[in-house]
């Protein structure tokens, strides 16, 4: 009997489990509407000449005036090497992009975009109707904008327990 009486003893001292939990909860919702945008890239001169039968004197490009500048093309002087005989020529030009004077950037805008070779343009997104919320009970709503936007929600929950 002292034996169950001292095993009853020790059962009651023992600590009582326990742990520390900890929750965390968190939301969010982000709305884009993507702006307008342009990249132009300055495309350079080219010039090229091919034949058979010909020669060529001070044919190619001339150097720009200035880094603005676009270098120019010099036509040049071509005569067929045997006379009577079949000939072939070719002869391509490509002229360059120059920088227009007066183009201004004011606060990282471009005033007016330059008329270069290559130009890429995407228009900007319309809100529309977009939108997003969460209540107290954290629900997350969304609704769907124009188009080039987007809506994200999002609903984290973290239990820890040690």
């Amino acid at each position: 009997m002292k034996k169950a009486a001292l095993l009853f003893g020790m059962l009651l001292m023992a600590a009582p489990a326990h742990a520390d939990i900890t929750t965390k909860f968190s939301s969010s919702v982000q709305l884009t509407v993507d702006a307008a945008a342009s990249q132009a890239t300055r495309i350079g001169s080219t010039y090229s000449v091919s034949g058979s039968n010909v020669s060529a004197t001070l044919g190619g490009l001339t150097a720009p005036a200035s880094a603005t500048d676009a270098a120019t093309m010099n036509g040049g002087t071509y005569t067929q090497t045997t006379a009577g005989t079949d000939f072939n020529f070719s002869q391509s030009f490509t002229g360059g992009d120059a920088i227009p004077t007066g183009t201004t950037v004011t606060s990282g805008v471009v005033a007016s975009l330059p008329a270069f070779g290559s130009v890429t343009t995407t228009a900007g997104g319309v809100a529309g109707s977009l939108a997003g919320t969460i209540d107290s009970a954290h629900t997350v709503s969304l609704t769907a904008g124009g188009a080039g936007t987007s809506a994200t929600g999002q609903f984290v929950s973290e239990i820890t327990i040690k």
